[in-house]
């Protein structure tokens, strides 16, 4: 059975450990990354795609219910479960489809039975998704013509006025199409967004080195120039990479 991808959102650092630390005796849940607040969240949603975001309610500036209305407005939602101090949000929670709406304290129980309502309900999502093309080739237009890209061949694409370029191991196209729009299409593939104006292929990454402004710079196999990470994705870059 596969693992459930969980992101922990909440701006109490104590209250955020507390529930990894209880999430970590289900074998099934993934911790793949936290964020304190609604803004980060949604970030890191788009980032990680987990399956499931376990939210707090009340945090400064964008809150929980704003953070949920978000989540559910992406490419692939995930299920939201709610966990905070404050039982009179339950029924507004339940607007945003949330699958349950755990109190602090966290009664283990409960947590337990969230965690099996979750192991179904990621199940039978994974099993009406699974015929997942992960050996297609990307097609692209150029002069005319249609040309079929091995996306295990692409090296990084970045973003050049209104072209991106898409760079190769032996060549390179431009094409039309944004960024998040390829970003989609190689889902399926171990691509990440680095910087707005770039997407590298994990596969060729080879060193990364502190920049300035708590910013990086990424050096991928086959490639001289140096590309730009953005400090917002440092942290998420790091924990993809390494074991």
């Amino acid at each position: 059975m596969n693992v459930i991808k969980t992101l922990v959102v909440d701006d109490e650092r104590y209250s955020r450990e507390e529930l990894v630390h209880l999430l970590g005796d289900f074998n099934l849940i993934d911790i793949t990354g936290e964020a304190d607040s609604g803004q980060e969240a949604v970030v890191k949603a788009i980032q990680l795609q987990p399956d499931v975001v376990f939210l707090d309610v009340e945090m400064p500036g964008m809150n929980g219910m704003d953070a949920a209305k978000a989540l559910l407005e992406l490419k692939k939602p995930p299920f939201i479960v709610f966990a905070t101090a404050y039982p009179e949000f339950a029924a507004e929670a339940f607007r945003y489809e949330a699958v349950d709406y755990l109190l602090k304290p966290y009664d283990e129980q409960q947590l337990a039975q969230t965690v099996q309502r979750l192991e179904k309900l990621t199940s039978s999502t994974n099993k009406e998704s699974s015929p997942q093309i992960t050996n297609g080739k990307l097609s692209i237009e150029t002069d005319g013509e249609i040309h079929y890209i091995d996306p295990t061949d692409i090296l990084y694409i970045c973003r050049d006025d209104r072209v991106s370029r898409i760079i190769l191991k032996l060549n390179a196209f431009e094409v039309k199409m944004t960024l998040k729009e390829l970003e989609n299409r190689l889902s399926t593939y171990p691509f990440f967004r680095i910087h707005k104006s770039y997407i590298v292929n994990l596969t060729y990454v080879s060193r990364l080195t502190p920049w300035f402004n708590g910013a990086y710079q990424l050096e991928l196999d086959g490639v001289d120039d140096k590309l730009a990470v953005s400090r917002n994705y440092v942290k998420s870059l790091r924990s993809r990479l390494e074991l």
